[in-house]
């Protein structure tokens, strides 16, 4: 069994950490850098990096950013917002990034997962789905934080993305993002059930308890959490601590 991972995510904007609620209503947190750091000191797995304006302005504005984490912070970087070709991704990863994430540019074009996935390995290729309640047990993919309707069906999204050669399921619940409440679990199960490829949940992540019920319940391979961690309701250290003493396989630090 692969470890379970622990993601931090960091939502940016231009020079700013940010995050918000539900994907809106987006406050300052700090420095992206310094968080990064002090996320990598206390034990995360990876840290994914989501510019969440790159699809307004059509463009990802984190290479600078990238690549002082990555001069800095050895463990593996993700990094989505405004991938739309083969091109840009191939700037991050050049800048530093280990993974790409896409969500928009996809939904419109899903043969760029593919593409991707050809060029840099499925290894390198995320599909980040940002999903919204549609019904019991329904989820529709949204883009754009949660905004744009695309009529796409998260879990046959998901199935998809990964037969296009996706490595990876980041599945965030938009109407649980920010709010501490848990993380959905019927959303990451039904993805988890559907995919043979590792799924990360998000969106919700409150407390230590929660990352059990999101691998043991739900099947989950990794959770991302950015909120709990921002604001300190929680640490890496105490959620690795818990998990492991739950029996998770967790890396040991």
């Amino acid at each position: 069994m692969a470890n379970v991972r622990l993601i931090a995510r960091l939502d940016i904007k231009g020079p700013d950490l940010i995050k918000g609620v539900q994907l809106e209503g987006w406050r300052k947190v700090g420095r992206p850098a310094e968080f990064a750091r002090r996320y990598y000191e206390e034990g995360a797995d990876e840290l994914l990096y989501m510019d969440v304006v790159a699809s307004l302005y059509n463009r990802n504005n984190l290479t600078d950013i990238v690549a002082e984490t990555a001069r800095e912070i050895f463990i593996p970087l993700c990094v989505g917002g405004g991938v739309r070709s083969v091109e840009d991704a191939d700037k991050l990863l050049r800048a530093g990034a280990d993974k790409v994430a896409v969500n928009t540019a996809a939904t419109k074009r899903p043969e760029l997962i593919s593409e991707l996935s050809r060029r840099f390995g499925s290894q390198a290729v995320v599909l980040s789905i940002e999903a919204k309640g549609a019904g019991p047990g329904r989820w529709e993919a949204r883009t754009d934080n949660g905004r744009e309707a695309t009529g796409l069906d998260v879990v046959a999204w998901a199935r998809r993305g990964a037969e296009l050669g996706a490595g990876e399921i980041l599945v965030t619940a938009v109407d649980r993002d920010g709010t501490f409440r848990g993380l959905d679990l019927d959303l990451v199960a039904a993805v988890s059930a559907a995919v043979t490829i590792p799924v990360i949940a998000g969106g919700g992540f409150g407390a230590p308890e929660h990352l059990a019920e999101a691998v043991l319940k739900a099947g989950a391979d990794a959770v991302a959490i950015a909120r709990a961690l921002h604001h300190q309701r929680t640490t890496l250290a105490q959620v690795r601590v818990r998990g492991l003493a739950q029996g998770l396989n967790l890396r040991r630090l």
